[in-house]
């Protein structure tokens, strides 16, 4: 428990057969990857919080988590980046044949993103795209429940994309759910992550 939300301590490897056991369980399942702006939110806004803690695997993005758990005598396993995860749990998924959503970014980018993945994850399936620029729920749900996706990466910036997985979770039909805020446009090639020795020094977020 770190600020009032409770991680999950796991390493990345067990984080993705952990999501991937969840593809497989009847249900919408909802992953979250909190960092410490994310905690904070959740600190003032119950709503959020209450996102946050409900999913059923809440992953330590960021290092000041981990810093925090070891101060407070409970260390986590390990950091797991939101998008290192996704792409772990992307070429699981391809060889499984699973098919995926994508959700959120601004306009082109979530097509962008799905073609350069069907390039680096021969056999994963893109069931749909959508941005993130959207009034009404609605519309993407049914989209989604439609696209008959297995997963859906809702990468919608934070506390946002929390909450929206909450409200319409199981409406899509999806099994998965990641909160995965920047991803697509790192994958789309849009934006650049730092480079490894800022990412292995914990400094990702200096860079």
């Amino acid at each position: 428990d770190v600020l009032g939300i409770g991680f999950d301590s796991l390493t990345m490897q067990e984080a993705v057969d952990r999501a991937l056991a969840l593809l497989d369980e009847p249900g919408a399942h909802r992953v979250v990857t909190p960092n410490p702006e994310i905690v904070e939110v959740c600190r003032e806004n119950l709503a959020a919080r209450h996102a946050v803690k409900s999913a059923g695997l809440v992953l330590p993005d960021g290092i000041g988590v981990i810093k925090g758990a070891a101060m407070l005598g409970t260390p986590l396993k390990e950091r797991v980046p939101g998008v290192e995860f996704a792409a772990r749990l992307l070429e699981r998924m391809a060889g499984e044949g699973k098919s995926l959503y994508l959700l959120g970014a601004k306009p082109g980018v979530a097509e962008l993103a799905a073609e350069r993945l069907k390039e680096r994850y021969p056999g994963l399936r893109i069931a749909g795209t959508h941005d993130g620029y959207f009034q009404d729920d609605g519309p993407i749900v049914e989209d989604i429940r439609q696209s008959g996706a297995d997963a859906v990466f809702v990468c919608l910036g934070a506390p946002k994309q929390e909450l929206w997985m909450a409200r319409n979770g199981p409406a899509t039909g999806a099994r998965l759910l990641c909160g995965l805020g920047g991803s697509l446009d790192v994958f789309a090639g849009t934006v650049k992550r730092a480079p490894k020795f800022w990412r292995d020094h914990g400094l990702e977020w200096f860079y």
